[in-house]
């Protein structure tokens, strides 16, 4: 009886053990839901240089927390279409171009996939793609 005991003891280890290195050892994955940009509007001329610092923000699930700056990829577009008329620095620094006018929109968006978010081939960068975005506003005077 004892050893019977014993070997029972040990397959309960043995399971437990591959319980806990399968699926992330039963934590769920923490993920990018949504994100965000501050400023969410900003007129050049309103900053010196008329450079203006946009910053994003991701939200993420299992467990719920927020970074910021949340690592993106940037584009400035104007009527849903990428443009030269407005630089976007790999770190959100915007400013706009010569014979820039009008508004145009800060567009920071994040390719990793994680559960729920569906990966694209071609994600459009000002836009309706498949990737976590998030926009803002910049006028150029």
């Amino acid at each position: 009886m004892g050893k019977n005991s014993w070997g029972l003891s040990l397959a309960a280890l043995i399971l437990e053990g591959l319980s806990a290195t399968s699926c992330g050892s039963g934590h769920k994955q923490s993920y990018l839901q949504s994100m965000s940009i501050s400023p969410a509007a900003a007129d050049a001329k309103d900053y010196s240089g008329g450079e203006v610092q946009f910053t994003t923000t991701g939200y993420y699930v299992n467990p719920t927390r927020t970074v910021t700056p949340q690592a993106a990829n940037w584009v400035a577009c104007q009527n849903e279409v990428p443009t030269n008329m407005v630089s976007v620095s790999s770190a959100g620094l915007a400013q706009c171009g010569p014979g820039a006018g009008g508004t145009y929109s800060i567009n920071a968006w994040n390719p990793n996939t994680g559960p729920g978010v569906y990966s694209c081939p071609s994600p459009n960068a000002c836009g309706g793609g498949c990737t976590i975005a998030a926009t803002a506003q910049l006028t150029c005077p």
